[in-house]
This record gives structure tokens, sequence and C-alpha cells, in this order.
């Protein structure tokens, strides 16, 4: 009987870690980085998480990361499968430009898809701001040194003709970018966020800020400068005492995915998503954007041949190459 229960344990001693790791279901363990737990990376990202789960032989797990370059570095090591980033970060990461200079190039990534769009939002509460160019001369904040809004406002006041030298650059996070327009400090802010963003709700409700248009001409130099932007309207009534839509660029809010990963498990992920958007837009408000017509603008890396193959069989053509490669 001794000898018995011996057995039994041994064996409970092997079982129980497998359905610690993976449920002892045969699914591939995998994780996805989303971003800070008070982001919506974070909340969007357990909600695809389980969907994908559900969907697919992959039992993936969100973790909260530092967000865009932390997941790209961290698909890179082979620690995370899956991972949120900006539009506009994973080209410089497939580029080895601006944040992944130092770094250079990484294409251990390919795209998956685009889920919601991040828009541009300039704001201020300085009656003489109407314009990008009324920005000269004042006290703007453009983000965190290297962060993605930094380099967001850098390419519409570059394609502005205004170098920092002409404005006074304050390098501020959202939430100190909202003390400061709020007590005065600076003039204009530049936020980078799906709207609406509680903080300029809150800023809109109790301070009356505007939000500027980037439009016209500048707009168009922007698309043309830097095809990972979009076109974006932030429609009326948005928030608080927004009378009239306002026109602006975006980027938007992807999904990579490791390019070790093999093409059916990523057509399933893939396929997890899309097709059961309308049940994850009642469980978080972005899943509203979550649609085939914007799944795949704006990318400036390859899609991975899983995901591909998903969009075609949906009549959408994505590149699977490297833009350089014949």
């Amino acid at each position: 009987m001794k000898r018995w229960r011996r057995t039994i344990a041994l064996l409970l001693a092997a079982v129980l870690p497998c359905a610690a790791l993976a449920g002892c279901s045969g699914k591939k363990r995998m994780m996805f980085g989303t971003g800070g737990t008070a982001g919506t990376y974070y909340s969007y990202g357990g909600i695809l998480a389980q969907y994908m789960t559900n969907n697919s032989d992959a039992k993936v797990t969100a973790v909260s990361t530092g967000g865009s370059k932390v997941n790209i570095q961290s698909i890179q090591d082979g620690d995370f499968q899956l991972g949120f980033c900006q539009s506009d970060v994973l080209a410089y990461a497939w580029n080895g430009t601006k944040s992944f200079e130092k770094d250079g190039p990484t294409h251990d990534f390919r795209v998956l898809g685009g889920l919601y769009a991040e828009t541009v939002q300039l704001l201020t509460m300085d009656d003489r701001i109407d314009s990008v160019d009324d920005l000269k001369g004042k006290s703007v904040s453009i983000g965190e040194a290297g962060s993605g809004v930094y380099f967001n406002a850098l390419d519409v006041l570059n394609s502005a003709g205004i170098s920092l030298d002409e404005i006074r650059p304050q390098y501020q996070s959202f939430e100190d970018s909202k003390e400061s327009l709020k007590d005065g400090k600076v003039d204009a802010a530049f936020i980078v966020a799906g709207p609406p963003t509680s903080a300029i709700t809150e800023l809109a409700t109790t301070n009356g800020v505007r939000l500027v248009n980037i439009d016209g001409a500048l707009r168009d130099k922007i698309l043309a400068d830097c095809p990972y932007y979009t076109s974006y309207e932030i429609p009326q009534d948005t928030y608080p005492g927004q009378n009239k839509p306002v026109q602006t660029i975006a980027v938007t809010a992807t999904v990579l995915v490791s390019a070790a990963l093999d093409e059916d498990t990523v057509y399933d992920l893939t396929a997890a998503l899309f097709d059961h958007a309308a049940d994850i837009a009642k469980e978080n408000a972005k899943g509203k954007e979550l649609s085939l017509k914007t799944a795949t603008a704006g990318m400036e890396a390859p899609f991975h041949e899983g995901a591909a193959r998903y969009y075609r069989e949906h009549g959408i053509t994505v590149s699977t190459e490297d833009k350089g490669e014949k």
C-alpha cells in the first residue's frame, strides 16, 4: 500500500508542473507583452489574451511591461511571443532609427495586425495658439525624452519647420503634462492616446482645454514623410466643449508576433481576434475599432505569413517581405 502511495505521489509530482505551465492541455504557452498596469495596453491585452487562448492551440498570458520598445526587445530575446507596439515604434525597430538608432535594427518580429488608433493630440489653453506654427516661442511639453510621444512631437514640429531651439521644450509624462497645463507652466502639450483620453477629458471639464488641428499641407507632409501615420478625425463632442471635429494624425496600436512562430498558430491567433470583434467590443471600448478595414494600414514592417493568410481569405493582400527585399 505504501508503495502505491509513493507511486501515486511520484506521478502527481510529474503531472502538477505540467498543469501549472500549460494546463496539461497540450497548448503552447505564450507570453504577451502589453504596457503599464494603468494603461489601455494592459487592460485590453488581458481580454485579447483570453480570446486567443479560448480560440487557438495557444495559452496566451498578458504581462505588464514598459511598453512598445520593451515588447519588441523581449520578442527579440525570445522571452515573449507577442507584444503590443505603436506602428511608428515598430518602424523604428525594423529600420534601426530614432529610439532604435543605438540598438540597431531587429527583424525578429512580424506584424499580426493593427487594432486601434493612438491619436496625436495637441492641447492648449492659450487663445493665441490656433495652429502648430503658433508654438514658436512657447513652452511645449513634447513627452519624456526618447518616448513615443517625443518622436511623434518631433515629426509634427519638424514637418512644420520648427526646431526645438524655436520652442521651450518640456520633457514630461502624460500626467505631468496635464498638471503643467492646468497650472499654466506650459502653453501646449502633445499627448498620444486613443480618444477620449481621460486626462484630456478632465482638463476639458475643469479648465476648458482646446485641441489644435494638425491638418492641410502640414498633415500631407507628415503622411508623405512618415508612412506609419494615418489621417484621423476626432469627432465633435468627444470632449466637453469641443463643438467641432478636430483633424490630426494617428499611429496604430499593433500586435506583433515572433517571426519564429509557425504559420498555422499565427493564423489561429489572428482569427481569434477578428472573428470575435463584436464580442471583444462588449468587454472593452477599444474593441469597437477592431476591423479588417484598418488592421493593415500604415505598417512599415512585414506581416507574418499566418496573418497574411487570414487577411487573404478576407480579400486583403499584405506584404510578408521586407520592402528592401526582391
